[in-house]
């Protein structure tokens, strides 16, 4: 069982680190908000990955079947709210001081991560076919077992990388002057939005004449 906590802790953990909208929505949050808000948003992503990892485990059908129906939907709601998060970080303005934390901004941070990890069904993919190179899927006496086990590693994987990303964006937080602030604002909320405008364009590409 070890062996499988220790694979989900990789895998989660790994999975995590490319730079994605997550991770710079959860850098900007960080600089503008405080650790808490970045680490929530963070919290947010790595709940949304222990649930895709439990349907690619488990194979829950009725999850998947749902997101390959849906996948259109998902990618439009997504791609949306994409570009929506983009103009905002890019037209915002950075605190002179730093933010209150309140329980609804958190809340709020959560679940808008929470929210757009799910509009990528790509990533339960991503855990299956990462997970039967682990070696999951031979359905022995202890299956489920470990299956649950490697999930439980997979989630705190993803939220030790979410608490080392924004405990370093923290630290670093006061070597960077307002000025400096604007500039990382604008660069990831026009990347924020690229993100959005490339999910959007996903969709017309399925529609195009093979």
């Amino acid at each position: 069982m070890e062996a499988y906590f220790v694979k989900g802790l990789i895998i989660g953990f790994s999975l995590s680190i490319p730079v994605g909208p997550i991770a710079l929505l959860c850098i900007r949050r960080t600089l503008a908000r405080g650790l808490l808000s970045g680490l929530f948003s963070g919290l947010g992503a790595a709940t949304a990955d222990i649930v895709y990892g439990a349907a690619a485990g488990f194979g829950v059908g009725f999850l998947a079947n749902f997101l390959i129906r849906h996948d259109i939907v998902l990618r439009l709601v997504g791609g949306a709210f994409l570009c929506f998060l983009g103009i905002r970080t890019f037209q915002s303005v950075p605190p002179t001081s730093p933010e209150n934390h309140d329980e609804i901004g958190l809340v709020r941070d959560y679940v808008s991560t929470l929210f757009l990890t799910f509009t990528n069904p790509m990533t339960m993919f991503a855990f299956a076919a990462v997970f039967a190179a682990a070696g999951v899927g031979e359905r022995d006496g202890n299956y489920w077992l470990s299956t649950a086990v490697l999930v439980l590693g997979v989630g705190l994987g993803s939220a030790v990388w979410w608490l080392c990303l924004t405990g370093l964006v923290s630290f670093l937080h006061g070597r960077i002057n307002p000025a400096g602030l604007r500039i990382i604002n604008r660069i990831s909320g026009a990347a924020i939005g690229l993100f959005g405008i490339g999910v959007l364009l996903s969709i017309v590409l399925i529609f195009l004449p093979k």
